[in-house]
């Protein structure tokens, strides 16, 4: 049965406790969903990004459903039973919204450095977060934020001329298509595609969990993304996706990028509004450049560094005024 959770964007305000909670649950998906997307980038080089697309939400979704077996047939039945037309239509179309997402930011990752595609998928959450906003302060965090974005994006410049673009996965320089300012323009357009994917991510995430309780929801969603890029994963990866390392990897990113962040992300925005949830994902270049750092040998620059502070105050500043 589905059940009503009180929109947070009636409370008045946020206790100091509930606060840090949620900011928590924030960094903690945030951490996890970039250590997967460095576990995916170097599985690039032995299959196609469409197919690591593929061994994310299959593994996900596949975890998800023998966890939850139970309330998942619950829900699907319940929903069945009461024509729930509605609350079934925005969890198909929060499935197919994590489905394009992860598609397209995989596409971005094998042709543009880790850090720029997430500086640029981040445009999402700024855009809720803008939209959403009703006083000063809040702009002021956004702009902040902004700063941030805009100095990440500047810093990629050199280091993403020299990203080669892999081709089928093989790990071997494809020829580049066309560029802007040094980066490969599909590369760019795919992160933005991912940008527009995460802004109605959240919107859908915060009405999926106000219509179904616990990971019900996220976990009917999760099947609809996995059966959405089957026949593209299945089509690039072939026989290659048998091999048992790449199974394995592919799980472990699945866990990583998608069922704990998602589930993370999912309780968080029960308890907060979106405009204050995307303010707070202002972290996630930040994070990005570091994991880059960490597994990919990618250096930061002193803007970079700058880039990071300035998020990081945002984010902190936005825990404050969220109270």
């Amino acid at each position: 049965m589905s059940t009503e959770v009180r929109d947070p964007q009636i409370r008045p305000g946020l206790s100091s406790r509930a606060t840090a909670g949620s900011a928590a649950l924030v960094l903690s998906g945030i951490v996890s969903t970039q250590l997967g997307a460095g576990l995916a980038t170097r599985l690039f080089h032995q299959v196609p990004a469409a197919a690591v697309t593929g061994l994310r939400l299959w593994a996900a979704a596949l975890l998800l459903a023998v966890l939850g077996a139970r309330g998942l047939r619950r829900e699907v039945t319940g929903l069945i039973r009461r024509r729930a037309w509605a609350d079934a239509a925005v969890v198909v179309a929060f499935g197919l919204t994590l489905a394009v997402m992860n598609y397209c930011i995989y596409q971005a990752f094998a042709r543009i450095p880790l850090g720029v595609a997430v500086t640029v998928e981040f445009l999402g959450p700024l855009a809720v977060a803008v939209a959403a906003t009703r006083r000063a302060l809040d702009l002021a965090w956004v702009a902040l934020a902004a700063a941030g974005v805009a100095l990440l994006s500047q810093a990629g410049g050199p280091a993403a001329a020299a990203h080669p673009v892999l081709s089928h996965g093989t790990g071997a320089p494809a020829l580049a298509g066309p560029t802007v300012g040094g980066l490969d323009l599909a590369g760019l357009l795919f992160a933005l595609a991912a940008a527009a994917s995460w802004a109605i991510y959240i919107l859908l995430s915060a009405a999926t969990g106000r219509r179904f309780p616990g990971s019900s929801g996220l976990t009917v969603a999760m099947i609809v993304a996995a059966l959405a890029v089957a026949p593209a994963g299945l089509l690039a990866g072939g026989r290659s996706l048998l091999r048992p390392d790449v199974l394995a990897t592919g799980a472990a990113i699945g866990l990583l990028s998608s069922i704990i962040p998602y589930s993370l992300e999912l309780e968080t925005l029960r308890r907060v509004p979106p405009k204050v949830f995307g303010i707070w994902m202002s972290l996630e270049p930040a994070i990005a450049a570091l994991v880059g750092l960490v597994m990919l040998g990618q250096s930061l620059s002193l803007l970079e560094w700058a880039a990071i502070g300035c998020v990081t105050v945002a984010s902190a500043g936005a825990a404050l005024s969220a109270r």
